[in-house]
């Protein structure tokens, strides 16, 4: 068969690269402008751009804070003293703070190369030619 044949129906090779410093700064100022109700949304865009295990890792960690910063907000008086003002601020940081210095910082390592996923077709491959080889010399012993 041609080879252009299996090209048409592979698949491109997932993007693993992060946007620019600018699309990630925009990305990053969405938890402080959300007042970090929405901090989890950058750490899972990276982690849908990239898939990096320690991607998806940070995803959960930022959505599982942005959630429990809901709880609190839901279930605590407005007049809160003591530790559960102390637990409100530390979610509240972690979501809004946190989470945007994450976008920002992410960047500065690369991302492991990855092959393209496979398609399930096999693989075409040039046909060998045959090409002489040169004999060694055999050493008379």
């Amino acid at each position: 068969m041609n080879q252009a044949a299996f090209e048409k129906d592979a698949k491109p090779p997932r993007r693993r690269e992060l946007p620019g410093l600018l699309p990630r700064l925009a990305l990053a100022l969405v938890p402080p402008l959300s007042l970090g109700v929405l901090g989890f949304v950058p750490s899972l865009m990276l982690a849908l751009r990239r898939g990096t295990r320690a991607d998806w890792l940070a995803a959960l960690l930022f959505t599982a804070l942005s959630v429990g910063w809901w709880f609190q907000i839901a279930l605590t008086p407005e007049e809160t003293h003591g530790l559960a003002y102390r637990l409100d601020l530390l979610l509240l940081t972690g979501s809004t703070v946190a989470a945007a210095a994450h976008c920002l910082l992410a960047g500065r390592r690369p991302a492991p190369e990855t092959t393209a996923p496979e398609t399930g077709t096999p693989a075409v491959t040039a046909p060998e030619t045959a090409t002489p080889k040169a004999a060694a010399p055999e050493s008379a012993a």
